[in-house]
């Protein structure tokens, strides 16, 4: 198969296929756009992660990513690439242990650490480091895997404008200001 046409799917690995030891990593850059955009559909709208005057004043000295954010990544991993569509997620532990600053560039790991044949369960253990190779967040993730094989065109994620209304607000109103009244 034209390896461009596999950019465009998606595939899982099924239960029989994964052993221990098998891992998948993802890596991704963390964005002011990303935390705006997960504070207004998370509604975690906390100022350690809004507001950098706020930020400067806590113990991290600056805006710093949701602790989750980290989270879905690791979801991202689960659901799309290991072992990917058709996976359910149980259960989630973590460890938050370094703060993440816009800019850094997050390698989410998951790897297969135990397998329950009976039940078609699967713990992975989960780890995030940063660019410095720090760990960031850690923990133990348990998904039943599928036990078919899935291979499906990829379905691109919806895009998200941000903007703030407050902002747009002042800007119109400033461009108003050198126009004159009308009747």
């Amino acid at each position: 198969m034209n390896q461009a046409a596999d950019l465009d799917i998606i595939e899982n690995i099924t239960y029989d296929e994964l052993s221990i030891g098998q891992s998948a990593t993802l890596t991704r850059s963390l964005t002011l756009d990303d935390v705006r955009a997960f504070a207004a559909v998370s509604g975690d709208i906390n100022p350690a992660h809004l507001d950098a005057a706020y930020a400067e004043q806590t113990i991290f000295h600056g805006v710093i990513g949701h602790g989750m954010w980290g989270g879905s990544l690791i979801s991202a991993v689960l659901g799309t690439q290991f072992p990917g569509p058709g996976t359910i997620y149980l259960h989630q532990d973590l460890d938050f242990t370094k703060p993440v600053r816009i800019g850094d560039t997050l390698h989410v790991t998951v790897t297969v650490v135990a397998k329950d044949d009976l039940k078609k369960r699967v713990e992975l253990h989960c780890e995030v480091r940063n660019q410095h190779d720090d760990v960031v967040l850690r923990g133990m993730a348990r998904v039943m895997a599928p036990v078919q094989k899935v291979r499906r065109p990829k379905i691109s994620a919806p895009q998200i404008r941000l903007f703030d209304p407050v902002e747009r607000l002042n800007t119109l109103l400033a461009l108003a200001q050198t126009l004159q009244a009308l009747r």
